[in-house]
């Protein structure tokens, strides 16, 4: 079923670290999930009372001192607290011996939207309160988005390589599909690969002049759907060659077996459905898995209108009229859409759906719109068998990705 050259290396996932609004940690964050809980919530990391939006997927109950020494934890942005916190909960997940992690041949590879925006805010909010910035040493370090990796490798004692990805809301898996790449093609072992993304005031005043945002809650693929909502998060997965993994005797979740791209750089912020499905074509292209053997889809599902009608039109270039029973939820009816977090939150998701052998449902739903004729799961999750899932994402600039991923 699955294309592979004798020279490539099988990639598995052996760890996931989770922070969301709907839990810390992946077995919260999964029972929350298939009990279908809403992370939305009132923000309180800013004032919104200028705005006519107040709501988000806000990550209240994460304590940074838990995972990080309290003396560090000021010289770091909070994506970057989130994702070390992500990364250490994946590695203990997989039981690895520390020691493995100083190795070589072992990586971080991160993706984000906004990086550490609080940094620019809180100079701004200075220059206005003194009137002049204070452009001092400890900013101008925390603030490059490239540190949220940079610091991951610090706190887990790993000296061969970072990277970071800022194809905003794809980011995620552009660097799950990186990881793959590097594995697969034998230039790395283990890579701690995944995404994270911090509420912004930023972030939050460009969804809202764009007039994407929902007013309460997230309804992907409803008739009545009124927007996104934004959120937070982090999502680290622990990608392992699949020998290595076996060697030690690890437990697998599931295993990476490709992934397609593509980008429509003719627009900015448009979905385009050619594009979304070339993405989805190549993706089962690249794997050799024909449409029809597709269980379940984790789609980017952000609740807009103009997304979720073109993400379905995608779908029925690739499937077909298959594409109506094929099970297809957005889990960001729950935590919200949290940006650079979103597609690595998913892949965990996918993991856990191949490994338990559930569907996380779409909540919210109510009345079916024509131009979304999928089954989006909807409120309750589902016991179906799946052997083979796609995780889907786009993102502004037009990056889709389509991540393959199979039961072990």
């Amino acid at each position: 079923m699955i294309k592979q050259r004798k020279d490539d290396r099988r990639v598995v996932v052996t760890g996931l670290g989770v922070v969301s609004s709907i839990g810390i940690g992946w077995q919260e964050f999964w029972k929350n999930l298939i009990a279908g809980k809403s992370g939305i919530s009132k923000i309180t990391s800013f004032d919104t009372s200028s705005y006519d939006r107040h709501y988000g997927g806000e990550v209240k109950d994460f304590n940074p001192y838990k995972f990080i020494d309290k003396r560090k934890v000021d010289r770091m942005g909070r994506a970057s607290q989130m994702a070390i916190a992500a990364a250490k909960m994946a590695i203990d997940d997989t039981g690895i011996d520390k020691k493995m992690l100083s190795r070589e041949r072992v990586g971080v590879v991160v993706g984000t939207t906004m990086g550490e925006p609080q940094i620019l805010e809180s100079l701004y909010n200075e220059s206005l309160s003194k009137k002049k910035i204070r452009a001092d040493k400890l900013s101008a370090l925390i603030y490059p988005p490239n540190s949220i990796p940079v610091n991951i490798a610090r706190a887990i004692g790993t000296n061969s390589y970072n990277l970071l990805f800022g194809n905003a809301c794809s980011a995620g898996n552009y660097a799950l599909g990186y990881a793959f790449d590097v594995i697969r093609s034998g230039k790395a072992d283990i890579v701690i690969a995944g995404g994270a993304d911090a509420f912004s005031l930023i972030a939050f005043t460009g969804f809202n002049r764009l007039l994407v945002m929902a007013p309460e809650k997230c309804q992907p693929f409803d008739k009545n759907r009124k927007g996104m909502m934004l959120g937070e998060g982090a999502g680290i997965l622990i990608l392992e060659a699949a020998e290595i993994a076996q060697k030690r005797k690890a437990s697998v979740y599931a295993e990476v077996v490709g992934y397609g791209l593509s980008c429509d750089a003719s627009n900015m912020a448009t979905a385009d459905r050619a594009l979304i499905a070339e993405a989805t074509h190549k993706a089962l292209v690249n794997t050799g898995i024909n449409p029809g053997k597709v269980d379940y889809i984790s789609a980017h599902g952000t609740g807009t209108v103009e997304n979720d009608r073109e993400e379905c039109a995608a779908f029925k270039m690739v499937f077909g009229d298959k594409c109506k029973e094929i099970p297809i939820s957005s889990i960001k009816s729950m935590l919200g859409h949290p940006m650079g977090a979103a597609a690595a939150l998913e892949a965990t998701a996918c993991c856990l759906t191949l490994k338990e052998q559930k569907i996380p449902p779409t909540i919210n739903f109510s009345e079916k719109d024509p131009d979304c004729d999928i089954d989006c799961v909807p409120n309750q999750c589902r016991k179906q068998k799946i052997k083979i899932a796609l995780n889907n994402s786009q993102a502004f600039g037009g990056n889709n990705v389509s991540l393959v991923l199979q039961k072990e």
